[in-house]
């Protein structure tokens, strides 16, 4: 499985043929390094509404006819935008062609602003993204919870993308004991250093991580692991 990092909080998933991309904040991104007419997968996957998750979300399901894969009041947002979509919800796991979804609980809040308008979105979500044998935990935007030991021992987690930036989500010493309760060898650290309240060190937060046992990747954008 190859995980390529795109700044704040997207990840781009490659196993078996199959890309998928997960929460596709790029353009209003200076920090991700790539373009949105230039992302080709088979779906995105979204871990909430906020724009610096939802992003790009619309123009890249359009430009590859591909499904967004969503909590289901997000999903229908996204249909109603015209784009295909397949609703879950926390807890549910759902087989696509070549890969499985499972939404996780996450700790935090999601909505769409459009205009003056807040939209509820649902609630927001964690993913566990399952190709062939390979299991890749986004925890997307949460704070740290007790039930992220129950994911750990009722999963194998090869690789998880942790939010370290503090503020809006866990800050690194959250994350620091979350990455032991999920049980996972490799973590890449994600939603920080965009805006200057959750400005991090990610090397210093890899370093630590590094001293649990736990391999750390403070990947910049475009920078890519394979597990």
């Amino acid at each position: 499985m190859k995980i390529t990092y795109y700044g704040h909080s997207c990840t781009l998933v490659e196993e078996n043929g199959i890309r998928i991309i997960i929460d596709p904040f790029l353009s209003g991104n200076t920090n991700s390094g790539i373009s949105p007419e230039d992302i080709q997968v088979d779906a995105v996957i979204l871990t909430h509404g906020h724009a610096d998750h939802f992003g790009d979300t619309i123009q890249i399901a359009k430009q590859n006819d591909c499904p967004v894969i969503a909590v289901y009041e997000l999903a229908v947002y996204c249909a109603n935008q015209g784009v295909k979509s397949q609703g879950m919800n926390i807890g549910g796991r759902f087989s696509f062609d070549g890969f499985n979804v499972k939404f996780t609980q996450a700790f935090h809040s999601s909505s769409i602003s459009v205009g003056d308008t807040w939209i509820y979105a649902g609630q927001p979500a964690g993913i566990l993204l399952t190709i062939g044998d390979k299991t890749f935990y986004h925890a997307g935007d949460t704070s740290l919870f007790g039930d992220m030991r129950l994911i750990g021992e009722m999963n194998t987690i090869d690789c998880a993308a942790l939010p370290i930036g503090d503020m809006l989500t866990m800050g690194p010493d959250d994350a620091l004991l979350a990455a032991q309760w999920i049980r996972t060898k490799r973590v890449i650290p994600v939603h920080y250093d965009t805006f200057p309240d959750i400005a991090q060190d990610s090397s210093l937060f890899c370093d630590r991580l590094r001293q649990t046992g736990v391999e750390g990747y403070p990947l910049k954008p475009g920078e890519s692991i394979e597990i």
